[in-house]
């Protein structure tokens, strides 16, 4: 794997410095929307549960009824091909701490019976008013679980995003300002000896780190922030 190389000068101690403070920002940053986003999450949790339960209901209430009508009519197929397909659904999104979440919004509209009353009875009524209740709890519990699973994904991203800073991005670059620092004061040392008469060099002192840290580390360190490239084995990659 490809390596660069760190030389011990003022101007890659003011760097590195800088890309640590930003990086410790940055984790601070990550740990809020992290906290927000397990907030919101589990409020449309609870939301979720109640909804699978009165939905379980909605449901059997609605085949029941649908159940009852094909007994009392025979097969209601014909009157069931009358109603018109639903095309009053909306969605639309909110966006929570930069996770984009769907709102699903069912146009309420007056019902309207399109089927005739000489061949049917109140069974088939009842089946028709329990569907429409099924359709507006369904379009509620489908933008609850899709939200949910949004939120889920960045809370992962966000989490493995903010460990990479604490665990590698920080330490890393506390290594090398404390490696610049250390390098910086010894050629203070070395130089002043030299002053004095004797021998020594100056200015060659180097670390080693991965391929891609060195291109930019301020800008690095805010493209993972944003998420705009990963980590992999200490490299940032698009």
């Amino acid at each position: 794997m490809a390596e660069q190389q760190v030389f011990a000068t003022k101007g890659n101690l003011i760097l590195y410095k800088k890309a640590l403070k930003l990086a410790a920002l940055g984790y601070e940053l990550l740990d809020r929307k992290r906290n927000i986003l397990i907030r919101e999450l589990m409020s449309l949790v609870d939301k979720a549960g109640e909804l699978r339960g009165s939905i379980e209901d909605t449901y059997k209430e609605a085949y029941s009824a649908l159940q009852l009508a094909n007994i009392s009519m025979g097969l209601v197929t014909p009157y069931a091909n009358c109603i018109p397909v639903e095309t009053g659904v909306e969605i639309s999104t909110r966006s929570v701490m930069g996770v984009e979440l769907p709102k699903v919004t069912l146009k309420e509209r007056p019902l309207k019976v399109t089927y005739g009353f000489s061949q049917t009875d109140s069974q088939l009524d009842r089946a028709y008013l329990a569907f429409e209740k099924v359709k507006q709890t369904t379009a509620v519990l489908a933008e609850v679980e899709n939200s949910i699973y949004r939120l889920s994904v960045a809370i992962k991203k966000t989490q493995r995003r903010a460990n990479a800073l604490q665990n590698i991005i920080i330490p890393r670059n506390e290594h090398i300002v404390k490696f610049i620092t250390d390098s910086l004061g010894q050629r203070g040392v070395l130089t002043n000896e030299s002053n004095k008469g004797g021998k020594a060099k100056v200015g060659t002192e180097i670390i080693i780190v991965g391929a891609g840290a060195l291109d930019s580390p301020l800008f690095n360190v805010v493209l993972f922030i944003v998420g705009a490239v990963t980590l992999r084995d200490g490299h940032f990659t698009p």
